[in-house]
């Protein structure tokens, strides 16, 4: 019986470990679905933005999990976390939100986190987007 492609998680021992819950990469095998989101901000579906930047995060998470959901997806799919914060002092509100949003997965995503200089409205700090992607369920062996 042949063994179905899998994701796997890249972190290499020559290279130094992650800092956090992340890999340095994702090896996904030729014939996978793919979802990419777009950059999800800390706003809710009412307009209400939080100040805190950890809040923000888990909103964003919240719409990535719904845009996920929509395609047919879950978080365990995702392959990339691109991360942007408008301060230095925003990182760890946004690595705490990261970090319960990938609590349990069994293999993590590469992630990447940028500071910028804002975003369209000065209260956003926290802007969010991934790709995920999700191979061929294998098929049954016949004989």
């Amino acid at each position: 019986m042949e063994m179905s492609p899998r994701l796997r998680a890249l972190t290499p021992a020559s290279v130094r470990q992650p800092f956090a819950a992340y890999s340095h990469g994702t090896h996904v095998p030729a014939g996978a679905e793919w979802v990419f989101t777009s950059g999800q901000l800390g706003i809710s579906p009412d307009d209400a933005i939080p100040p805190e930047p950890e809040a923000q995060a888990d909103i964003c998470f919240a719409s990535i999990d719904a845009i996920l959901a929509e395609a047919g997806f879950d978080r365990g799919d995702t392959v990339r976390i691109n991360a942007f914060v408008t301060a230095r002092a925003h990182m760890a509100g946004y690595m705490a939100a990261r970090d319960r949003w990938c609590a349990g997965m069994s293999r993590l995503p590469a992630s990447t986190l940028v500071i910028v200089s804002g975003f369209t409205r000065p209260e956003f700090k926290v802007e969010i987007e991934v790709s995920a992607a999700r191979l061929p369920a294998p098929q049954a062996l016949v004989i």
